[in-house]
């Protein structure tokens, strides 16, 4: 049976795994789904149509499911998945999709998000991340895995954040970032590579060779960007992870690529 304190309230229809801990002063909504080895902590509102996967862990005083901060939202059936083993700390917010965003607000798995993080609503975030403290992503942001958000830091509506990418701390991002990237600045502009990230994670000297050549030649002086572009995707064809940042370049978005100093007018 899950282990429940007297002073916590789960509204009949929750939907609790048997070994799932719920502390003191906790809420839980009715249409919520927690799976096995779940723990709030204490004072943690989960409500919505909200599922949090097994073994994730929740400080107090998150708040997870409740509606979105969009005066277009009308009070839509929407979702909030959030995957399995995550830490979720003290204050982080995370808010259900919209009609606008397909409904649904998908957080992966074993992510780490840092006291006061934010989630809005819409949005699609991979697995194995890092939101440091007060790290915040408007509406309908994509980040891919690995990627690392800087305290502090803020991401606009419809970026994307590639994989593998690094977000300066205080940094406003208001263009896509490229996988691999990393970005600072109070309007972000791209200094080179993760490349601290793309070590620990177990890329070799080779593999980041290529990444690192490839940026120096999609960025470089000479040419149009399209130019580049294609003369990277033909040199690098076979090359999965040089292809990942050509195929990130190519794909449709609302948002321009953070570009190096020199392309920001810095």
């Amino acid at each position: 049976m899950p282990e429940i304190h007297p002073t916590a309230i789960v509204e009949p229809g929750a939907r609790l795994a048997d070994d799932v801990t719920i502390g003191p002063y906790c809420c839980v909504g009715p249409e919520v789904t927690l799976g096995a080895g779940v723990v709030l902590q204490s004072h943690v509102v989960v409500t919505g149509d909200t599922a949090i996967g097994a073994r994730t862990r929740v400080f107090p005083f998150a708040s997870l499911g409740q509606i979105p901060q969009d005066k277009k939202y009308k009070g839509e059936p929407a979702r909030l998945e959030i995957g399995e083993d995550n830490v979720i700390r003290e204050g982080v917010t995370m808010n259900i999709g919209t009609e606008g965003g397909g409904m649904l607000t998908k957080v992966g798995d074993r992510g780490l998000y840092m006291a006061g993080a934010h989630v809005g609503h819409d949005c699609q975030v991979g697995n194995d991340v890092v939101f440091a403290n007060n790290a915040t992503l408007a509406g309908h942001v994509i980040v891919g895995d690995f990627a690392f958000l800087g305290g502090l830091s803020a991401v606009h509506q419809f970026c994307r954040i590639g994989q593998y990418a690094m977000v300066g701390g205080l940094t406003g991002v208001e263009r896509d970032v490229i996988p691999y990237g990393m970005v600072v600045g109070d309007r972000a502009r791209l200094v080179g590579l993760n490349l601290r990230g793309l070590q620990r994670n177990g890329f070799t000297p080779d593999q980041i060779r290529a990444i690192r050549q490839a940026y120096s030649e999609l960025f470089a002086a000479d040419g149009t960007q399209a130019d580049r572009i294609a003369a990277v995707a033909e040199h690098y064809a076979t090359d999965s992870a040089v292809m990942e940042i050509i195929d990130f370049i190519r794909t449709d978005s609302s948002r321009r690529i953070v570009q190096p100093d020199a392309e920001n007018g810095a």
